[in-house]
């Protein structure tokens, strides 16, 4: 099957999650709204289909994912939709809910990040709520980010299988979509990241490990691979990050 994924061109934010995934399983698919215009893609057509009104299960926003007559949004939904059909999650109901699990978890720490530079509204500039971005980011970095780090951590822990991987024996999408989110923080904030990074070990080689894998880093070095930039959502203010 060709998969179309549809998100914002400029932009890794929660697409990038998804994109690891196809990228890791070597799926065959298109990134539609980077695409030319002249093949029938771009902008134009995610904004087309968003707006069709033979649409009947639109979803609320980007990313969603079109595959066969599907059309499926929301970025930890995409990939438990995506998990088995990509050789992403364990076998048994019981192991894919807990990826899954993983997955909406790490969606929150991702919010979270999000609010550090917009934490009065998305409708106004980071420039126009500065003051409290900065006691946002400050929180963040002190509290909340060692209590997820603390949780990811203990899980790789505690796996009985395997301390390399989140669940089970083998890479699942939960450990593509958390090696994005240790490379977003080293991005945004390189000095907390810094300090923080001793007492998280298992965490720091799970991404070494995830960045090592032949498609993954072949992926990183390509084109495909959009730069993180401050127009996503891990964004680098010199004046956030402690």
């Amino acid at each position: 099957m060709r998969y179309e994924l549809y998100y914002w061109p400029g932009i890794q934010g929660r697409g990038e999650f998804v994109r690891l995934a196809l990228e890791e399983a070597g799926a065959d698919y298109v990134d539609v709204a980077r695409g030319s215009e002249r093949r029938g893609l771009g902008m134009a057509a995610m904004m087309e289909l968003m707006e069709s009104p033979e649409v009947t299960r639109l979803p609320f926003a980007p990313p969603f994912l079109k595959a066969g007559k599907q059309l499926i949004g929301q970025t930890a939904n995409i990939l438990l939709f995506l998990g088995p059909r990509l050789g992403l999650v364990p076998k048994g109901e019981a192991a894919r809910i807990w990826v899954h699990q993983l997955q909406l978890t790490i969606a929150d720490l991702i919010t979270e990040v999000h609010d550090t530079h917009h934490p009065i509204g998305s409708g106004l500039y980071y420039e126009e709520q500065k003051p409290e971005a900065r006691r946002r980011a400050g929180d963040f970095l002190e509290a909340r980010v060692p209590k997820f780090f603390d949780y990811f951590e203990s899980i790789l822990q505690r796996n009985p299988d395997s301390d390399e991987w989140l669940v089970g024996d083998a890479l699942s999408y939960a450990d593509l979509s958390l090696f994005q989110v240790i490379a977003g923080m080293r991005y945004a904030f390189p000095k907390a990241m810094k300090r923080l990074e001793p007492d998280y070990p298992l965490l720091v080689a799970l991404h070494d490990r995830v960045a090592a894998r032949r498609r993954i880093k072949a992926y990183l070095k390509s084109k495909r691979r959009i730069p993180f930039n401050n127009d996503g959502i891990f964004r680098a203010y010199k004046e956030l990050d402690r």
